[in-house]
């Protein structure tokens, strides 16, 4: 057999390689959002501080971390509310250790506007699971954000949304297919309210579950289309990490 031929072979039998974040712009009821799409499987991870502690706080330093393991950023967003230290307000989970509690009590801001949420990376899925129900009965996850509210919870908006709530920002969020493989990472191009960003999710991605990051100051790296988007310092970060 030539080598020719048996590079061919090789390359017929190998599994195709684990593609990048599929992200791209798109229009749902005249209004522009930039969606990246992850499949279970691929290198999806929740960064927040080095092996020193130190928070991250930018896609650039969630960069340099990755280059250590001959890795890179193909796409990243904000994921999740957090104090003036970056301390994350909710949940943290990082390679499987807690980095910080869970908080389901009501309270003053989008964070507690109640029903809230944990976005879940586990063994099997992904999952986006109500604050109080995750407490319950926790869910193994190599990763998991807290933050809220909850923009659509088995199929519905969330009951305190207002059609013409007049309070907009850019926003972004996550919401996960019913089978779990799939994540949709978005953020909005305008400002829109809560009931049009759960309407995207529930209508226009067809998701059972999905979760709001954060609003005002949500940002994307997106190199793929060209995309980094420049701001203050951040609490956690979600991102996916491929070879270079």
């Amino acid at each position: 057999m030539n080598l020719r031929l048996a590079a061919l072979m090789f390359a017929l039998a190998a599994p195709p390689a684990v593609a990048e974040a599929a992200c791209k712009d798109i229009r749902f009821e005249d209004q522009p959002y930039t969606t990246c799409e992850v499949t279970f499987g691929q290198d999806l991870r929740l960064f927040h501080a080095d092996t020193e502690g130190v928070v991250l706080g930018s896609f650039g330093r969630v960069d340099e971390v990755l280059q250590a393991e001959g890795k890179k950023l193909a796409f990243a967003m904000n994921a999740g509310m957090y104090h003036p230290d970056r301390a994350p307000v909710g949940l943290l989970i990082t390679e499987g250790q807690e980095r910080a509690g869970i908080v389901t009590r009501a309270g003053p801001g989008n964070f507690g506007l109640l029903p809230n949420g944990v976005f879940c990376i586990g063994p099997d899925g992904f999952a986006v699971v109500e604050s109080r129900k995750f407490k319950a009965h926790p869910p193994r996850c190599r990763f998991a954000t807290q933050s809220g509210p909850m923009l659509v919870i088995n199929g519905k908006l969330h009951p305190r949304f207002l059609a013409d709530s007049d309070s907009r920002y850019i926003r972004n969020g996550v919401g996960v297919s019913a089978d779990g493989k799939t994540a949709y990472f978005v953020i909005s191009g305008h400002s829109v309210n809560f009931d049009t960003f759960g309407r995207l999710f529930r209508d226009g991605l067809s998701v059972p579950n999905a979760l709001y990051f954060d609003g005002k100051i949500s940002r994307l790296y997106a190199p793929s289309l060209g995309r980094s988007d420049f701001g203050f310092q951040m609490g956690p970060i979600v991102g996916l990490a491929v070879s270079q």
